[in-house]
């Protein structure tokens, strides 16, 4: 929750808060802001017409350069599609930088270098297909194949869309930038396989092992990511795609062991309270997904014959619909009580605002 000034004196005006603690309280934000750097923030974007067509705009350009390809855009050449990717990406630049400076619309103008940060794969991709520089697994066919198959020669691509983001950003610190290096991890955690075993035919479980540690280095990231006030969440794309890469390699594991099964449900558990800790809502959204497969697994396997257990199930489901009603009557008790007992190590995953 974010207070301006005029909020904390409609308090006192209220009685909710006097003047002497009103004076200390902006003394010591004065205090705060002066001495932790912050880069200029960007402003949220809101959920209005305006928005949702800005966003909208951005991901059908970005799509249109890449995931809707067709076989006839691929046939232009390689030196016509790199011609294009930087035709389109100087376009893009100029506009976004005019309304980023000029007219002060971070938003529209964040998203228009997003586009042009985009271009970055498409260029590669253009160069390669002129000079046959492939490296060692060949061409992998298509700009559209990028997005449906996995191969060792993408990564070229992945890496010039991460090199292209993070020059932009340090000109241009827009959150919705951070997307496409997440996206272009998420990609390499698969291509990466290849390279990582030596062989193109690769197994399940060796694609499965690589997105595994490769999701878990990108939560690293993320959550140093997260204790830099940078003014704007640019760790959420990195925690939502981590979480993708690590979540889904885990979760594809196959064991016939109940003792592993188990211990992956409370691994799901563990992702559902770290969430409340580093006030990332992702982690729960993953680990209630992993619950609900081991609960499943439950119902259809193991307990497929027992008539008793949608009825203990649902005395599970009511008693965790009271602990969310009585975290929520109590919150801020248990807030106080985690910022006292909480393990300096856990503390320092979380945020400088949560902390």
């Amino acid at each position: 929750m974010q207070f301006s000034e005029h909020d904390l004196r409609a308090a006192v005006t209220a009685g909710a808060l006097d003047d002497h603690s009103l004076s200390r309280l902006l003394d010591f934000l004065a205090t705060r802001q002066s001495s932790v750097p912050r880069i200029a923030a960007t402003p949220a974007p809101q959920f209005d017409l305006a928005h949702l067509l800005w966003y909208a705009g951005a991901l059908v350009v970005i799509s249109a350069m890449g995931l809707f390809s067709t076989l006839a855009f691929s046939s232009m050449g390689g030196g016509a599609l790199t011609a294009t990717a930087v035709v389109y990406a100087f376009l893009f630049t100029t506009a976004g930088h005019h309304l980023w400076h000029a007219r002060n619309l971070r938003i529209p103008g964040g998203l228009l270098i997003a586009i042009a940060v985009s271009m970055a794969p498409l260029a590669v991709f253009g160069i390669q297909v002129s000079s046959g520089a492939w490296g060692q697994f060949g061409q992998p066919g298509t700009v559209h194949d990028f997005y449906v198959w996995i191969h060792g020669s993408w990564v070229y691509m992945e890496v010039a869309a991460i090199v292209a983001a993070v020059i932009a950003l340090r000109r241009y610190p827009f959150p919705f930038i951070v997307m496409i290096i997440a996206f272009a991890l998420w990609f390499m955690s698969m291509d990466l396989t290849p390279w990582v075993f030596g062989h193109e035919n690769f197994t399940w479980d060796e694609r499965r092992e690589v997105s595994v540690w490769f999701g878990l280095g990108v939560l690293v990231v993320a959550w140093f990511v997260d204790r830099r006030p940078l003014g704007g969440d640019f760790a959420f794309w990195l925690h939502l795609f981590g979480m993708m890469a690590f979540w889904g390699g885990l979760s594809l594991k196959s064991s016939d062991s109940e003792i592993a099964k188990a211990l992956y449900c409370l691994l799901n558990v563990g992702l559902v309270l770290l969430s409340v800790v580093l006030r990332r809502q992702v982690y729960a959204v993953f680990g209630t997904l992993g619950v609900a497969g081991y609960l499943g697994y439950l119902s259809h396997s193991v307990f497929k014959d027992s008539m008793l257990f949608p009825f203990a199930l649902s005395a599970i489901g009511v008693a965790v619909i009271a602990v969310g009603l009585f975290y929520h009557k109590n919150q801020d008790a248990i807030a106080a009580w985690m910022e006292r007992y909480l393990p300096e190590v856990v503390s320092f995953l979380r945020p400088p605002d949560e902390r």
